[in-house]
């Protein structure tokens, strides 16, 4: 009897090891981007208290209600995967004391996130991001700083002509709340367009309902009361200097009005960095100011701004400004002879301890003498090592450029990383 083939879990993808390179390059060149702006990791775990999600994100947003991944555990407890990475951070940062005497941090984390969506492409079951954290900073310039992060990461990707900036502020709860009345006023007027999931949303939370994607919604919104004409003086001033901060590093931006952000504990500004590259998942990175966030899980109060940047999004976009990118080996060592046969595994070893940096395999297993060469070829390796018996004895290796048209030499194995260490 044969079994039945056990496939992966809906929306949780399998990342090859053809994928795995570009995996790597994007992940390599934000963590140079983190460093140069003076950012430290903080790892985190995927499961926290339900109550924590609940509490933040705020009970009747579409994660809590509808996306979650949410059971109890043996005691009862119910916890949940990770829908998003700002709670848990705050979290352990409260936990752990990091805002005692109103201390600055900059922090970084990244990893896979968990919410039970229709899977399609961009948009996953399990999905990676990188979450970006500044706390105790108040000014507009911390913020400009991270959108200035972001579009150095674009440079450095190759991806900057395919994104552009959208901002806007939500300004303080007061304001917001008159806002919100405003807005359900409005709405009010206008049931009978409201499709289901906006009416559900109209007193409940009537934000959302400017994010809503339905075609038919868009006329109705776009008349809609402007959140910006009810800013209060703070949230204004605040705004303003943003918007200059920007213009002075040259950054360029739009101003949209009915740009929200679905998780409650957003406040002031709030932006998004857009492509039309992937059909209707348009965001590729968002973001905003959270100052309230800390105390409503026990915290201080600590003033907070960062964004969330989706991995599968930003590689979907390099495949799209067709960067391609393979897994590489750089040498492959043949050996020849008898005695050359047995020592394989050690010499490899010999050659790895001078070039650390480089991939190096070599034949394991029986090979035929004729196939050898074939195999480094088809290997991808630049450069093949060669040594027989003779090259053994004498303690030298052979050197043959598979990719480029230069001549065979031989050298003191010892004194391979004096000519391959840049390799």
């Amino acid at each position: 009897m044969v079994e039945q083939k056990i496939l992966g879990v809906k929306g949780m993808q399998d990342i090859l090891p053809e994928h795995t390179p570009a995996w790597q390059h994007l992940e390599q060149v934000i963590r140079t981007v983190l460093h140069n702006y003076a950012y430290s990791e903080i790892r985190l775990p995927q499961l926290e208290r339900t109550q924590l999600f609940k509490r933040s994100i705020g009970e009747v947003t579409d994660i809590v209600e509808k996306e979650m991944f949410t059971f109890p555990d043996q005691n009862g407890d119910s916890l949940t995967l990770r829908p998003e990475g700002t709670a848990g951070c705050v979290r352990s940062c409260v936990e752990h004391s990091l805002f005692r005497n109103q201390q600055p941090h900059k922090l970084w984390y990244m990893g896979p996130m968990f919410r039970y969506e229709r899977p399609q492409k961009g948009r996953y079951r399990q999905f990676h991001q990188l979450g970006v954290e500044a706390f105790n900073f108040t000014g507009p310039d911390i913020d400009a700083e991270q959108l200035a992060m972001c579009a150095s990461l674009w440079r450095k990707l190759g991806l900057a002509p395919m994104l552009n900036l959208q901002i806007n502020s939500l300004g303080d709860a007061a304001s917001r709340n008159k806002y919100k009345q405003e807005l359900v006023a409005y709405f009010s007027g206008h049931v009978a367009k409201l499709d289901e999931d906006c009416k559900r949303r109209l007193h409940t939370n009537p934000l959302r309902i400017l994010d809503s994607k339905n075609p038919d919604m868009q006329e109705l919104i776009a008349q809609a009361p402007i959140l910006l004409n009810y800013l209060d003086a703070e949230s204004n001033e605040h705004f303003v200097g943003l918007q200059q901060e920007l213009t002075n590093l040259g950054i360029e931006f739009t101003v949209n009005p009915r740009l929200v952000r679905g998780l409650d504990y957003y406040n002031r500004s709030v932006y998004e960095w857009v492509t039309d590259k992937l059909g209707s998942q348009s965001a590729v990175c968002a973001g905003g100011r959270y100052d309230t966030l800390a105390e409503m899980i026990g915290g201080p109060a600590t003033p907070a701004v960062g964004f969330a940047m989706g991995l599968e999004r930003v590689l979907l976009l390099l495949q799209a400004a067709e960067l391609e990118f393979k897994p590489t080996l750089d040498c492959y060592l043949v050996c020849l002879g008898d005695t050359a046969e047995k020592q394989r595994l050690v010499l490899a070893e010999k050659l790895r301890a001078q070039l650390p940096n480089l991939a190096l395999t070599t034949h394991l297993g029986d090979t035929p003498f004729t196939n050898l060469f074939k195999k480094a070829d088809k290997s991808g390796a630049k450069i093949a090592f060669i040594i027989g018996d003779d090259e053994l004895a004498a303690g030298t290796v052979s050197i043959k450029h598979l990719r480029a048209d230069r001549p065979q030499q031989t050298i003191d194995l010892s004194s391979v990383h004096t000519i391959l260490g840049d390799l």
